[in-house]
């Protein structure tokens, strides 16, 4: 059984504060596909619980007035994937969140709890990196926007400071407007199992559909969170969209990404994986802004 010292049920996100306030060493539960296995496992036994599942006011994808995606930590996975604006803006973030566990975790798991796992083999986490997500933070001091990057900060680790919840996760209109992504997941089964790498790549074209304006890639389980390859991004710009650019900005991860060696794959294996996932993801990416490889 579960081995909960206490369940307290937030009616809304002050009370959420205000429970976390009172309850310093208490765990935000949202789906609990995580925290349930962890308390049964004995990592988390005795822990007292605040549950924010009940904010639906946390629910739901909305586009604001200048032009933010707005993501709801409380989303589920197979309500990012089927919902409209997602699929319209930034579909690959549904592709994403769609290879997570099996369609039970993808039902009751959140983008929320995602994230704020901190683990670098997150599904949606290299996605959001790749688009400049920023995580929103609402806490007793009213509420912080910290851009992912600065929010993961080391493994199992993010910048939730006490009396906090995540409360959105934001994609601004520049970041979205004009790119199309592909998410690539390597994993020695085809579902319900932990990436060995995952990788993110999204392309903004250039009006004639002939150069690589701007370029970015996102890693997960490529180092202890996940990472950009800001090298590779930086050489990709400006480069017309041929066969040989591409192979040369899959090959410059490698100055960004040192994966370590684990008893699910080796360095060398990952460093292989993560040139050639870049490769295909760049050019599934060229395809679907409209563009043609050229030999």
């Amino acid at each position: 059984m579960y081995d909960i010292k206490a369940l307290y049920e937030a009616e809304s996100v002050p009370h959420a504060i205000q429970l976390l306030l009172e309850h310093p060493e208490a765990q935000i539960i949202a789906g609990g596909s995580d925290v349930l296995v962890q308390i049964r496992e004995g990592k988390r036994a005795g822990k007292e619980l605040v549950s924010i599942y009940g904010l639906d006011e946390l629910r739901g994808v909305t586009l604001e007035e200048d032009g933010t995606l707005r993501i709801g930590s409380l989303t589920s996975f197979s309500h990012i994937t089927r919902d409209p604006l997602i699929q319209r803006y930034i579909n690959v973030l549904g592709q994403a969140v769609d290879q997570v566990g099996g369609p039970q975790i993808r039902n009751i798991g959140t983008i929320g709890g995602n994230t704020c796992n901190g683990v670098t083999s997150a599904d949606s986490a290299s996605t959001l990196f790749a688009w400049d997500a920023v995580i929103e933070l609402t806490g007793p001091d009213g509420v912080r926007r910290v851009p992912i990057e600065a929010f993961y900060i080391k493994a199992g680790q993010v910048d939730l400071r006490p009396g906090e919840l995540q409360t959105g996760i934001l994609i601004p209109k520049a970041a979205y407007e004009g790119y199309q992504g592909h998410y690539i997941k390597y994993a020695m089964r085809n579902a319900m199992d932990i990436a060995t790498t995952g990788c993110s790549v999204n392309v903004r074209l250039s009006a004639d559909r002939q150069t690589m304006e701007d370029v970015r890639i996102a890693y997960g389980v490529a180092g202890p969170i996940p990472m950009r390859a800001r090298t590779a991004e930086g050489a990709a710009k400006g480069q017309p969209t041929t066969r040989q650019a591409v192979r040369s900005f899959a090959r410059t991860v490698l100055e960004d990404v040192n994966p370590r060696d684990s008893w699910r794959a080796a360095k060398d294996f990952r460093q292989h994986l993560a040139v050639t996932l870049a490769e295909r993801a760049l050019t599934e990416s060229i395809l679907l802004a409209g563009g043609v490889i050229h030999e």
